[in-house]
């Protein structure tokens, strides 16, 4: 099941995507990641996922990556006497922690919280940032606004403060209680989401205890501005540009897309670019050329991963959807630019430590001597992940003994995981490899490859060896 691609594909299973016939229909399509929203769901349907994912793990022994991606503190307005409600631009409109049901010239936002972070002047975005409200005068528990964007508001609608860090917790109680559900059933990664701050990443690391990895989500302008704190807590993060996009003016958000991914590149952590990548394949069989256009972007940029979400979770080609992009990146990474545009920018420049010095000196060696592929011995994942990170010409075998590194490191760049037995000796380090790389499909008889590994063997983070050999046939 090798792929023929570097970027990796993320998929949201949903109503549309449970069948366990249609799971293996999209790991088999290219699904590298599995993302649950448990926005959405109840834990026995996601529990029932993950049986099925597991299952097909082993059966086609391919580690598979799980993301739980928690659902955060999503503010929404309360309900309307009749459902729903249109606002007129410049009239005015109340907002306040008055239960009863709302009208056009007032509704229940039952957010105190929200209340405490106004000042006259601040925006209010409703409904996905369909609805402007302005503030002109507030209080602790009531704000009365004008309608600088009227439009349509019904029940539960979305609420955002774009410009304001509000004092609230990334990690609900529902949240807290998914977290526990979610490790317990062996999720691989977590996605944090609405995050502000970087307390907020550290507060979900001591609950997760290593027992996976922490991705932060990125989808307030609040988390942007301490964007380098917050990749530093992190493990790896993405581009969640619905929110994000709601949050700021469109225009800026490209621009903010391709900040996050070089400063991602650049400390080495991965990052998944996501939201509305293919959403016209939600009810078609075929993208627009923008959208082919926008997934293309995201992988000449470097990013680790390109996620689709209703498109699999809710759309009627969600298979045709992992197809589509597989098509794409594969075309992308033919490029003869694209590798030119991944190692044209000096700030990735290896660290100084002694991984880094081995990764790098991977990638060159490999290139020189035309390798045919960097087999990467790793037991937490570093040494791997620092491999992605040269984004090499050979592709990169990640070997480990440990099995949820090896599903960890399905999101990565480049990696081609095996689960394997550890190894104990330097003969038996190549021997692996070797065997390893050939019955995988990564090189024939008489061709080199490029061996790193740490000693003493085992060690996690202690990549210092570097061996060229030769697969015999």
């Amino acid at each position: 099941m090798r792929r023929q691609r570097s970027a990796k594909i993320v998929a949201t299973l949903g109503p549309a995507s449970t069948a366990p016939d249609t799971i293996a229909a999209l790991f088999r399509a290219g699904v590298d990641v599995f993302r649950l929203n448990f926005s959405h769901g109840e834990r026995a349907d996601h529990q029932a996922r993950i049986n099925t994912i597991r299952a097909l793990e082993q059966e086609t022994g391919r580690p598979i990556g799980i993301l739980a991606d928690l659902q955060g503190p999503k503010l929404r307005l309360g309900t309307f006497a009749a459902g729903k409600v249109r606002l007129k631009s410049g009239a005015h409109f109340r907002l306040d922690l008055d239960g009863g049901p709302g009208d056009a010239e007032r509704a229940p936002l039952p957010h105190p919280e929200i209340f405490a972070a106004l000042e006259p002047g601040t925006d209010l975005l409703l409904n996905d940032g369909n609805v402007r409200l302005k503030v002109e005068s507030c209080g602790d528990h009531f704000a009365e606004t004008l309608v600088a964007d009227g439009g349509e508001l019904s029940d539960r609608k979305g609420v955002n403060v774009p410009n304001a860090e509000l004092p609230l917790a990334a990690l609900t109680e529902k949240d807290r209680g998914d977290l526990v559900f979610a490790l317990d059933a062996g999720a691989d990664w977590i996605a944090l989401s609405f995050v502000q701050r970087p307390d907020d990443v550290a507060e979900a690391r001591k609950l997760v205890a290593n027992r996976a990895g922490i991705l932060v989500k990125l989808e307030k302008p609040a988390a942007v501005r301490r964007l380098d704190e917050i990749i530093e807590l992190s493990d790896a993060l993405m581009v969640a540009r619905g929110d994000l996009g709601v949050e700021m003016p469109p225009e800026d958000v490209p621009p903010i897309q391709k900040q996050i991914i070089h400063a991602c590149r650049r400390a080495g952590k991965p990052v998944i670019v996501a939201t509305q990548m293919l959403e016209s394949m939600v009810h078609a069989p075929v993208p627009t050329r923008a959208e082919a256009s926008d997934v293309a972007t995201a992988v000449y940029e470097g990013a680790d991963a390109v996620m689709l979400s209703a498109e699999t979770a809710a759309g009627e080609f969600p298979v045709e959807a992992v197809r589509m992009m597989d098509r794409i990146v594969r075309r992308v990474q033919a490029d003869p630019f694209y590798n030119a545009g991944l190692h044209s920018d000096k700030f990735f420049e290896p660290e100084h430590t002694s991984s880094d010095a081995i990764s790098a000196a991977a990638r060159q060696v490999a290139h020189t001597i035309g390798a045919a592929a960097i087999c990467s011995y790793t037991t937490s994942g570093a040494t791997a992940v620092r491999a992605a990170r040269e984004r090499p010409d050979a592709p990169i075998l990640a070997l480990t003994s440990n099995l949820q590194t090896a599903r960890k490191l399905a999101l990565v760049w480049g990696l081609h995981c095996v689960h394997t037995s550890d190894v104990t000796n330097f003969g038996d380090m190549v021997l692996k490899a070797t065997r390893t790389a050939h019955r995988e499909g990564f090189a024939e008889g008489g061709q080199r490859i490029v061996v790193t590994a740490g000693v003493p063997f085992g060690t996690p983070g202690a990549t210092n060896v570097l061996r060229i050999a030769w697969v015999e046939s």
